[in-house]
């Protein structure tokens, strides 16, 4: 299997360059979206995924085929899953235009959110971050939000949950670089305008961004 792989690219940019078609579960999901921009940025996402993991996998990506199931509910909705290579760990996330996915063998998890200029919401630094965290973000907004989106990473790998974000300490982890290693985990991170992003895997991973 190749090296992990993250894919980022703003929705319309993804939608023009990834084909592929969704299963009627995710036309369904995708129809229940009442403002356009949710719509696309969940179809662009969802088939941005079967892209990522097709390069990971040397197949097309037509012939791979995206699931979720939450394992209390039965619903689809959870952790996703390639139906034709259940070896192979897939993640995605999408924000108002943007949109990125992850694969890789062992544990993946991304995620991405717009962050703009200016002061750190402070109920946000109390629910998210530990006082060493807090110590290093101060009052700056965007520092704040990459260290959001790392522990919503670690959140999508299965390693912490939204009500436990405190108890995992990213505070060595350094704001500056493109990757990381943090205790046998591997961060590969970037922005685009006011969009961070952060992809976890558990090996080195590369980075490919669809688009200008």
């Amino acid at each position: 299997m190749r090296a992990p792989l993250a894919v980022a690219g703003y929705t319309d940019e993804v939608l023009d360059a990834v084909g592929g078609t969704l299963t009627g579960t995710e036309r369904a999901r995708a129809d229940r979206f009442t403002r356009e921009q949710d719509r696309l940025d969940f179809v662009a996402a969802h088939l941005l995924v079967r892209y990522c993991a097709a390069k990971i996998l040397d197949v097309r990506a037509c012939v791979l085929t995206l699931e979720q199931r939450c394992d209390r509910c039965g619903r689809p909705h959870g952790r996703p899953f390639i139906t034709e290579a259940p070896e192979l760990s897939v993640s995605l996330a999408h924000t108002a235009g943007y949109v990125t996915a992850a694969a890789g063998a062992g544990k993946v998890g991304v995620d991405a959110e717009h962050a703009t200029g200016g002061q750190a919401d402070e109920n946000l630094v109390a629910l998210a971050l530990t006082p060493a965290e807090a110590g290093l973000v101060g009052l700056d907004n965007r520092r704040l939000i990459r260290q959001w989106v790392r522990k919503e990473a670690l959140v999508k790998r299965g390693e912490l949950a939204l009500d436990r974000l405190r108890e995992v300490d990213l505070s060595k982890v350094p704001f500056d670089g493109r990757t990381h290693e943090w205790e046998g985990r591997h961060l590969v991170e970037w922005t685009a305008g006011t969009v961070i992003a952060t992809a976890i895997f558990d090996e080195p991973g590369d980075l490919q961004i669809i688009g200008g």
